[in-house]
């Protein structure tokens, strides 16, 4: 094993806990490096298993406040009433399909049907909230997965210019007098969760952000600065572990052995990174706000174009 790998290995961690849950684009960050610094020898199965180490680091976080709910009295009839929730969502998601559908064909008035009620236990609306805004990304995720690996994430210049946009939303939107109408993650309306589901499949454009995109959707949609970044940790379980188990599969034939070590020093900085930044993300946002994340993605952004417009 060449300590360049290692070395590399460790590097590449450090990047992903870093910048997963900060809304600049871990993924356009560690493709980047790659391109420009000569990583693609970790090889993609690598870039995968990483991402484990992040996900690894929200649970880890959000431990004790798991464990609570698991405590309490009737915690697995709230799970049930939670699944069932999820699952009426659902039934009502086609059902305004379907009409959308019927009225289209037969030229007519669109009658949506009222959306169910949410549970009132907050644990339960927020483990709803999160399996509905999960569904989008899932969907398009296994649809089009192929495409996004083969095509998006093999074209640098478009994650230099994703990176330059989102950071102009990101400053735009810190400039905003908005007047947020939820301030608890678990408060938020059925169709809200769903629009910030919606908001986070534009991560599936390299340099975008997962983080980013449902952090700005959160915020047009009327959720505070701290909810909106609190919410977007939780929808990141899901979908981060759906990602890591369709990506893992797909390269499965790549894992051997002697890989061991490396992923091992990738994952372990991957971990201890992440739990710093969520720790302290969510005081950060709330007194500064996320105009430090945009002139980042600006100028992560720009130089990564100059630096591909010279030597390519």
């Amino acid at each position: 094993m060449e300590i360049q790998t290692l070395i590399e290995a460790l590097l590449l961690g450090l990047l992903e806990g870093l910048t997963e849950f900060l809304p600049v684009s871990s993924t356009g960050h560690i493709l980047l490096a790659g391109h420009f610094l000569g990583f693609e020898s970790t090889g993609k199965v690598f870039e995968v298993l990483i991402q484990l180490g992040a996900i690894l680091a929200i649970l880890s976080v959000y431990a004790g406040r798991f464990f609570t709910f698991l405590r309490r009295p009737g915690a697995f009839r709230l799970i049930g009433e939670a699944i069932v929730g999820v699952i009426a969502a659902l039934v009502w998601l086609c059902g305004c399909a379907f009409e959308i559908v019927a009225a289209t064909v037969r030229r007519r008035k669109v009658n949506l049907f009222l959306p169910p009620e949410l549970p009132n236990d907050p644990a339960v609306r927020l483990m709803v909230g999160v399996g509905l805004g999960f569904l989008p990304a899932a969907v398009i995720g296994a649809l089009a997965h192929d495409f996004i690996k083969t095509v998006l994430f093999e074209t640098p210049i478009l994650i230099c210019v994703m990176l330059i946009l989102g950071g102009i939303v990101l400053l735009w939107i810190d400039r905003q007098d908005l007047k947020p109408k939820y301030h608890d993650a678990a408060s938020l309306p059925l169709s809200t969760y769903l629009k910030i589901g919606l908001f986070q499949c534009l991560a599936m454009i390299p340099g975008t952000s997962r983080s980013g995109a449902t952090i700005v959707g959160s915020l047009l949609l009327g959720v505070d600065k701290r909810a909106a970044a609190e919410f977007s940790f939780f929808l990141a379980i899901p979908t981060m572990m759906g990602a890591f188990a369709l990506d893992l599969f797909k390269n499965r034939d790549l894992l051997s052995a002697s890989d061991f070590p490396v992923i091992a020093v990738g994952f372990i900085a991957a971990f201890v990174t992440a739990i710093l930044v969520v720790r302290s993300l969510l005081a950060y946002v709330s007194r500064h706000g996320y105009s430090l994340f945009g002139w980042w993605r600006l100028a992560v952004g720009g130089v990564g174009l100059i630096a591909l417009l010279i030597w390519g």
